[in-house]
């Protein structure tokens, strides 16, 4: 029952972080809740951002040779119907290094089943169908830390009940993580949820949409009233399937009265009564069972934060990742990317021998700073640009100068894709030699 490293959570971060640890020696459990495979709802998209750390985790030949889409473009749309569609670099995309999209069922197994064989090999085990109950808390002279989990496999009724321990407990499981939940709320009596910083979410699986035909083309954002500040996305993700969903901030959902209170109700709306959108559902099909929501804590800087930022994700004893630590990208809502470079981060603060006693608090304190320092600029702008999409017609005719002007095209997907892009957005002069000169 005792390991080097417990990670809690089998989504892409915690497949990562299980992979990871285990590739620098370590004997890791790997804990998750389902069963696999199992779905989770997500856009789907695969960005450039997380194939470096898929290619050396050994999944991206696995992707390959599965039924996915090529995203070679990202068109935006604004809300009053201005579009530009913007090509990714060529040469990235002839290296498929440009970005992907296929269901997440697909690409969370692949993930899962790639740092089961990794775990495995290193002398750990994989649990499935474990529920965290408690995440164990001792009492030190230096301080509290955690020292491991307790939890049942199969139902709460009938299930059978384990604890176990090890140095370091890694939170991967999700927006409710219970490791997060122990480190803010219990352990430091800090705020876990904010809703000025989470997105709801809403998704559902189409075939037959008109414009999205083939395995190769763009991915669709489209930026309309009923979703402000959020956005509509048409992302296709091979064999004629189409992932479609609306997302937008808790906060400002929660403002909303009628249709748009409810995002189920918004997506409904915008596929079969909206002038810009219903034609292109005429002749489609909703997959059944496949509309669901969820929620998304964004990495946007708060602006009095009790301690660290974008809130505390790790102590003596435990570290998080990914949606547990906080980290989904407030303007694009992508979360997998950064998911995969904290799961890496976690490798490189961790050693097994020096830390055999447990993950001390200077190093958990330095993960959380080396984090927002590698993240926090990209997080931060991207947080600004949430802000550009609330003013409507700022945001419509920098697509319309985008659509005449490629290089305005040009930082749009940079925006999403470049922390440096994005840093640049915020050069007045830049922006003037940029947009306004011709």
């Amino acid at each position: 029952s005792t390991f080097d490293v417990i990670v809690v959570g089998g989504g892409p971060g915690g497949s990562a972080a299980a992979g990871y640890h285990s590739m620098a020696g370590s004997r890791v459990l790997l804990l998750e809740k389902a069963e696999w495979p199992r779905d989770k709802i997500c856009g789907d998209a695969v960005g450039g951002k997380s194939l470096s750390h898929v290619a050396e985790l050994g999944v991206k030949p696995m992707i390959e040779q599965t039924p996915h889409f090529r995203v070679d473009s990202i068109v935006f749309s604004s809300s009053d119907g201005s579009e530009v569609r913007v090509m990714l670099p060529e040469e990235s995309f002839n290296r498929l290094e440009a970005g992907y999209a296929l269901p997440r069922m697909q690409f969370d197994y692949m993930m899962f089943k790639q740092a089961t064989d990794l775990v495995i090999d290193n002398g750990g085990a994989v649990v499935q169908n474990f529920s965290v109950t408690d995440v164990n808390v001792e009492e030190r002279p230096s301080g509290p830390a955690i020292t491991g989990v307790t939890g049942h496999i199969g139902p709460k009724k009938d299930g059978l009940i384990m604890s176990f321990n090890a140095p370091l407990t890694i939170g991967a499981a999700g927006y409710n993580c219970p490791v997060s939940k122990k480190i803010t709320e219990s352990v430091f009596n800090e705020p876990f949820r904010d809703d000025e910083h989470f997105c709801g979410g809403y998704r559902e699986y189409w075939t037959g949409v008109g414009g999205c035909e083939g395995d190769t083309g763009p991915i669709e954002i489209h930026f309309i009233d009923e979703v402000n500040p959020g956005y509509f996305w048409i992302f296709p993700v091979g064999e004629n399937v189409v992932n479609v969903g609306v997302g937008m901030v808790i906060s400002e959902q929660r403002k909303q009265q009628g249709m748009r209170s409810s995002l189920k109700k918004m997506q409904k709306w915008i596929t079969s009564e909206s002038e810009r959108f219903s034609h292109r559902f005429k002749d489609a099909k909703m997959v059944g069972g496949t509309g669901k929501g969820w929620q998304l804590p964004f990495g946007s800087p708060r602006s009095t934060p009790p301690s660290f930022q974008p809130r505390r994700g790790a102590m003596a004893g435990a570290m998080c990742v990914g949606d547990s630590a906080s980290l989904v990208d407030p303007f694009t809502g992508e979360g997998i990317g950064n998911a995969l470079v904290s799961a890496k981060l976690t490798s490189k603060y961790f050693d097994r021998d020096k830390h055999a006693d447990g993950f001390p608090a200077d190093q958990a304190a330095e993960y959380m700073e080396a984090l927002w320092e590698e993240l926090g600029n990209e997080l931060s702008n991207s947080y600004r640009l949430q802000g550009l999409v609330k003013r409507k017609r700022l945001m419509s005719w920098f697509v319309r100068r985008a659509s005449k002007k490629p290089k305005i095209g040009e930082i749009l997907t940079e925006m999403i894709a470049s922390k440096e892009a994005q840093g640049q957005l915020y050069s007045k002069w830049f922006l003037f030699k940029t947009i306004v000169l011709p």
